[in-house]
Formats: structure tokens, sequence, C-alpha cells
């Protein structure tokens, strides 16, 4: 993590907590460019949150892809003020592409997809698959000391192809409730107060679009979903990485 002067760009800090960490795409295919000191892939692949506590005090908070969210005091040169595990971790493990807080709580879900090597075929040249039963995970943790206040556990794929449990998404907190994709396909709200499902939407289905365009969804990855003027946006089917293919934006209406 590294703090820039707005007025002159200059480095005023910067926190490393895990050092050697130099993976790249290269490592886990056929090396050629991969560092000699291969790290874990444990970088902080998304944006830190800077929230402001009751007492006052700023606090910047950030998701790690080891599964460690981190509570920075940015005052104090990026001092550790506490940390937690929300998931195991790895290779696109862990927090990916985003947290969210409502200034009581911050909201962390986790990645931690399994990929196991196939032989691809003509009909399916996919040379990965997805373990069904692993990965995936909301954990709420209280702003002030990092403890937890809730976790939901995911959900099991079944006998869906290619889905995995995991939650890569980023996620999306309104007040009492917190929105997290899944690599299932399914867009879920969770209850901010006890982690309980209030809603579930599973995307993986064919859409009669507004342009006439024929669509699928598939797993939800990368950004959540965004929320204006009473209305949802969300993008449905990530196929990198072995996930399903997709091709649709979803539009709903928010209900008081």
């Amino acid at each position: 993590m590294v703090a820039l002067g707005l007025a002159n760009g200059r480095i005023a800090w910067s926190k490393q907590v895990l050092a050697a960490d130099a993976y790249n795409s290269s490592c886990g295919t056929d090396g050629v460019s991969c560092p000699e000191e291969k790290g874990p892939d444990y970088d902080f692949g998304s944006s830190a949150l800077m929230v402001k506590l009751s007492n006052g005090r700023d606090l910047l908070v950030a998701g790690q892809k080891s599964g460690v969210v981190y509570a920075l005091d940015p005052d104090r040169k990026g001092e550790i003020v506490w940390q937690a595990r929300v998931g195991k971790g790895g290779v696109n493990g862990g927090v990916q592409w985003g947290m969210a807080s409502d200034g009581q709580n911050v909201y962390a879900a986790v990645s931690d997809v399994v990929r196991r090597r196939r032989t691809p075929t003509p009909s399916d040249p996919i040379a990965v698959d997805l373990d069904p039963q692993q990965g995936g995970g909301l954990t709420a943790l209280h702003l002030d000391d990092g403890k937890q206040v809730w976790h939901a556990s995911p959900v099991s794929c079944g006998s869906r192809a290619r889905c995995s449990p995991a939650q890569s998404a980023a996620v999306t907190a309104l007040p009492g409730i917190v929105f997290s994709g899944s690599w299932d396909g399914h867009l879920r709200a969770f209850s901010a107060e006890d982690g309980k499902v209030v809603w579930d939407f599973d995307s993986v289905r064919e859409y009669q679009t507004v342009n006439g365009v024929k669509a699928n969804g598939g797993s939800m990855d990368g950004p959540g979903v965004v929320v204006v003027n009473g209305m949802l946006f969300v993008n449905s089917g990530y196929a990198r990485n072995g996930g399903m293919p997709g091709n649709v934006l979803l539009v709903f209406g928010l209900e008081n």
C-alpha cells in the first residue's frame, strides 16, 4: 500500500505486508517469465476503503488475496491496527475484486476457487474444471477491532457444470443489505445484521433482450452491482479461468 501526497505526488509512506510476492500468470502455466522468487500470489488485488470510525479516527481497510483483511492507520504511516482472516487464499483466492463498508462493518467476500486440470475435447476445449464444493463465503468484520460479526457460508453448486461457489466479485453494500455475486451465477442479497440471504436470483438462463441480441447468464466475477435511482445493474457471464460464459446486462427495480 502506497500513500501519495495530492499536492506533489511524492510518496508519503508505504506499507508492505509480504515480501517477494512476484507472481504472474506465467507461474501457473509455462513458467517462461515467472520470477525466480515466485510468490504465492497474495497481492492486494482491489482498492482499499477509507472509513471513519465512531471516534472520528480514519482507517484504511484492504482485502488481500491471502484471505486476510488488514486495517491500517493512514496517519501513522500504514501501521497495522488489526488483521483478520476471512479465507484460505491462494492463486485467485482470498479477497479479489473489492469489499464494502457501511461505516460500522466491512464486508469481505472470498474467492478461494479450486481448479482441476482436465483433458480438453473438441466439444469442450476448456483445460480446467472447477471444484463445485470449495470456495466462497461472505464475512462481516467490525471496523473498530476486526472481530467477526457474522459469516455466511457458500452454497454448493450441485450438478451444475463449470460451477464454483467462489465469490470473487466486488461487494456492494446498501443500508441493511449486502450484495454478493458468485461463480455459480447467483446474485444474493444478505442481511447486514446477521448474514441471512433475503433475496437470491439465479442468472444462468436465456434472456429476451431489449436490443434483440441472444443472451445467456453465467458466472459473476469482477465488478459488483451498481445501484442508482432505485435501480440495480449487474452483468452476468465471466468465462475467464474456467467460469461459465455469458453476455448479459441485467437491471432490477428496487422495492422499499
